[in-house]
């Protein structure tokens, strides 16, 4: 079994009899304060607040309406979570953050601004000395602001307690994606059940009706509204990210914001435009919509090939130090040679070998970003201890990534040169960012031998 060599500690304060903890001076956290309790207090809360925006949404279109409005509402949900998966395949998001977000969205957001948008045009339409302008105000002023505040929360929730899962623009504009999903998904339901409602009442049908015409509007044409005007605000999050820890703090907190600012600005001039009337509303769709949402397509699928250049550009420091095989790094970065390295595990070496090829494409991706963070002062003081953990994790899979990945390198590209790392390999920690000191890898040369998933 390979052996490690000994690993200098970047935290002498942390050793025993440096100011360490006694025993009997650690405390157990009370049961308020324990992670299975917060993470069932917040479940209660989106379930409760579930229930609630169910018994709302169907008090308002009937139970026909909600059901025909629930079928329709859901075509493009989907579409929408494949696309922002896909956009964040390189580095994946745990499904407990996007199953959050999408809860967050379709409850707890779509909950608050149903009753602070009715309240709102309540007080508006009784207060104002013309009531007649009260929804097109409480459309373009108050739900803008509402709306977006409620699902920046999601955001906002994630950014501040899974900073280990938020890491830059990617993962803003997914997070705010997937909340910004479950949201309009719960506005289509009541749209549409009132449209249907309507249809009831005045006996439209075919696509003369006024649910052909909502679902055209709300489906077909603008699924990607809600998700436009809140990866704004991801954005915004995502910039925050990139600032180091302990520098620029107003900075932090100005970005995400201009973010949410922005989101606002963009859904009031979104619902503004029926103000126009039918040609104005098609006019900002075409000028103004298509060209945003043209844009932010680029620039999160730019922001996507710039992760595959960082893995390609960080992990050679770890060829050099013995951690990873030469062709590891190109393989890493392309997300074709990581599928075939995925399924040659599959086919050579059974299900098990190919999970932990995907896991050891996932550390080594962490693994990527944590050195680039660290090189630009972003990393933190954990930095030393993280790149060990992630590295040890590596080491614990290279025989059944190694083969896999070999082999997808030189099936993606059958030519090609190693990359050469010219940096520094490890010369002792250097607290806080020790990024350009890379620890070598274990000897194994005199190692028994390890179990080869690929042997028969």
């Amino acid at each position: 079994m390979a052996t490690y060599p000994s690993y200098p500690n970047a935290f002498p304060s942390a050793q025993p009899g440096a100011g360490a903890p006694g025993p009997g001076t650690l405390r157990h956290p009370r049961w308020w304060q324990r992670r299975a309790v917060h993470a069932w207090a917040l479940a209660s809360l989106l379930a409760l607040s579930g229930l609630v925006i169910l018994a709302l949404v169907r008090e308002q279109t009937g139970t026909k309406g909600f059901l025909v409005g629930l079928c329709l509402a859901v075509l493009p949900v989907p579409l929408l979570i494949s696309a922002f998966r896909w956009l964040d395949r390189v580095a994946p998001a745990p499904w407990r953050n996007l199953m959050f977000s999408f809860a967050w969205g379709a409850c707890a957001a779509a909950l608050i601004a149903i009753v602070a948008n009715s309240f709102a045009t309540h007080w508006i339409a009784t207060n104002s000395a013309d009531p007649s302008h009260a929804d097109t105000l409480g459309a373009t002023v108050i739900a803008p602001i509402v709306e977006e505040s409620a699902k920046a929360c999601a955001v906002l929730l994630i950014f501040l307690f899974r900073r280990r899962d938020f890491t830059g623009i990617v993962d803003g504009v997914v997070i705010a994606g997937v909340t910004a999903t479950g949201f309009a998904f719960t506005e289509n339901i009541l749209y549409l059940g009132n449209a249907f409602g309507t249809d009831q009442l005045s006996g439209g049908t075919g696509i003369a009706s006024v649910t052909a015409a909502t679902f055209f509007v709300r489906i077909v044409m603008s699924p990607f509204a809600h998700p436009l005007f809140t990866v704004l605000t991801g954005i915004g999050f995502g910039l925050a990210a990139w600032t180091a820890p302990g520098r620029g703090p107003v900075r932090r907190v100005l970005l995400p914001l201009a973010g949410l600012l922005l989101a606002m600005g963009m859904h009031a001039t979104w619902n503004g435009s029926a103000v126009f009337g039918r040609y104005g509303f098609f006019a900002v769709y075409a000028l103004f919509m298509m060209p945003v949402f043209a844009v932010l397509t680029w620039l999160a699928i730019w922001t996507r090939q710039r992760e595959l250049r960082t893995i390609r550009s960080e992990l050679p420091a770890y060829v050099a130090a013995g951690w990873l095989g030469p062709a590891e790094p190109f393989a890493l970065g392309s997300m074709r040679a990581r599928r075939l390295a995925r399924e040659f595990a599959q086919h050579h070496g059974g299900k098990e070998t190919a999970k932990a090829v995907a896991e050891y494409e996932e550390y080594a991706t962490t693994l990527a970003f944590l050195r680039h963070r660290g090189r630009r002062g972003r990393a933190g003081v954990l930095y030393v201890a993280r790149e060990r953990e992630l590295l040890d994790e590596l080491w614990a899979r290279r025989h059944a990534a190694r083969p896999a990945l070999a082999y997808a390198a030189h099936a993606v590209a059958p030519v090609w040169v190693p990359p050469v790392y010219a940096g520094p390999v490890y010369a002792g920690p250097v607290a806080p960012f020790p990024a350009h000191n890379t620890p070598h890898a274990p000897h194994t040369h005199h190692a028994p031998s390890t179990h080869n998933p690929y042997r028969y």
